[in-house]
């Protein structure tokens, strides 16, 4: 059962993706992201910023890039790197910008390496993420249908 406290997983348009949340490498972000997803507040968000070979973004309430949920977190930037699946918060200049949006990594992202705070890591559904439509702005978005933690599944 300790496995699934710390699984999360995104219904999206494009089918599950299934995420193992680090505590240990950013306690602070993954008890937030915890506590949104259980709100239901990344439920129909829609995936705004996605470039080819390099991420997808999400956890905009506005769906444009500019919103969040309004509680700013403290970096708990790590030595994970930024590789294939990687789960990382966004941020704006100020390193403690942090807030509800998210992004995953489709391809090594080393040059982020220490500037962002890893949480987590895709484990099944990656072929899901890789369908996601590209854009900045993207058309007709994909998007999370539903967030939910495994464990609250049962």
């Amino acid at each position: 059962m300790a496995v699934t406290e710390n699984t999360l997983i995104l219904e999206t348009t494009q089918g599950p993706v299934t995420i193992e949340m680090r505590p240990d490498l950013a306690p602070g972000h993954v008890a937030r992201i915890k506590e949104l997803v259980r709100e239901g507040f990344y439920d129909g968000i829609v995936f705004h910023r996605v470039i080819e070979g390099f991420m997808a973004q999400t956890g905009c309430p506005h769906g444009t890039g500019t919103g969040g949920s309004g509680k700013k977190l403290k970096a708990e930037f790590n030595k994970e790197p930024h590789v294939r699946g990687t789960t990382s918060m966004a941020r704006a200049a100020s390193p403690d910008s942090g807030d509800s949006q998210f992004f995953i990594c489709f391809d090594d992202a080393s040059f982020l390496n220490g500037q962002y705070t890893v949480w987590g890591k895709v484990t099944e559904g990656m072929e899901n993420v890789d369908k996601i439509k590209r854009g900045e702005p993207v058309k007709n978005p994909d998007k999370i249908v539903k967030a939910h933690m495994a464990a609250d599944a049962a």
